[in-house]
């Protein structure tokens, strides 16, 4: 993205293994940040998802993108981790936190689709939970204190959908409705400190683990339409991370403080396309085909 600079700054993309979460923290570094990739996937030390990606070669990514990427393996939800984390932040940045991405999720296998609650793992779902909720709750915890001290500071949630609507599973709605409620009364808490919170949803996600799913690649991704039509409106997870940075370099971001916001409609804002030159909307495409929470 042309005009877009954060050098000098400090960001913590947390659940930057893969996905959404390595696409932000790449995009952070082009625009020459420094970026503390955090997850629990090392070189021969995967999680319990199990794939191949890693926190050491996101990192990598960031540096190679033109910011200086530092990887660091964190159990989000092991409060001392995370402690030991920002500590270590503290002492190698001088206090200094300009951006934290809340990405961490790890529930892909722990939903059943069209399962009632009741008859739902509740182990499983309480463990969504836990990842995805109890982890951010703990991440903005240590995060935030460096932040108010300067009073300066960004604290994105990534979620999935805008609306407060029912997604599909009682757990999985839970867990990405509460990232929304999170940063909106985070924004109440933090704003007299100047530190802004928001919600950030991606569109249809082209993710590695979406293109396994369809047994695609990024290079012939369109094939997977056959599949399920709805994919030919999907993005890469850099339209996301482009939206982020956007907001990272914005003068007037505090404006947006506890809104939630599409990626189509930082993409509007800022005037950026998707790394592949489309420009997908979500909104539109889900406002015509009668999808929920998409606006």
């Amino acid at each position: 993205m042309k005009n877009i600079t954060l050098q000098d700054r400090i960001a913590v993309v947390a659940g930057s293994t893969r996905g959404a979460g390595r696409a932000i923290a790449v995009t952070l570094g082009a625009a020459g940040a420094t970026v503390y990739c955090t997850g629990r996937s090392m070189r021969g030390n995967p999680s319990d998802i199990n794939r191949q990606e890693t926190i050491e070669e996101t990192a990598e990514m960031v540096t190679a993108a033109g910011g200086k990427g530092i990887p660091v393996r964190v159990d989000h939800t092991v409060e001392e981790e995370v402690k030991n984390l920002f500590a270590q932040i503290r002492e190698e940045q001088q206090g200094r936190l300009d951006i934290l991405v809340n990405d961490i999720w790890g529930g892909e296998k722990l939903f059943e689709w069209n399962t009632p609650f009741w008859e739902h793992s509740l182990p499983n779902g309480l463990l969504m939970q836990d990842r995805a909720v109890r982890a951010h709750m703990i991440t903005s915890y240590y995060a935030a204190p460096l932040m108010a001290a300067r009073k300066s500071g960004l604290i994105i949630e990534v979620t999935d959908g805008i609306g407060y609507g029912y997604r599909v599973n009682l757990y999985y709605s839970l867990a990405k409705i509460s990232a929304i409620h999170l940063a909106a009364a985070m924004a109440e808490e933090l704003r007299p400190f100047n530190v802004t919170a928001l919600a950030v949803t991606p569109g249809f996600l082209r993710s590695e683990q979406m293109l396994d799913h369809f047994g695609v690649q990024e290079e012939n991704w369109r094939d997977a339409v056959k599949q399920e039509p709805h994919y030919a409106e999907s993005e890469t997870p850099y339209l996301l991370g482009r939206g982020i940075a956007a907001l990272a370099a914005d003068p007037h971001v505090m404006d947006k403080s506890g809104k939630t916001l599409g990626s189509w409609h930082l993409s509007d804002e800022y005037g950026f396309t998707d790394v592949d030159g489309r420009k997908p909307h979500w909104g539109n495409y889900a406002r015509i085909h009668g999808f929920p929470n998409a606006e």
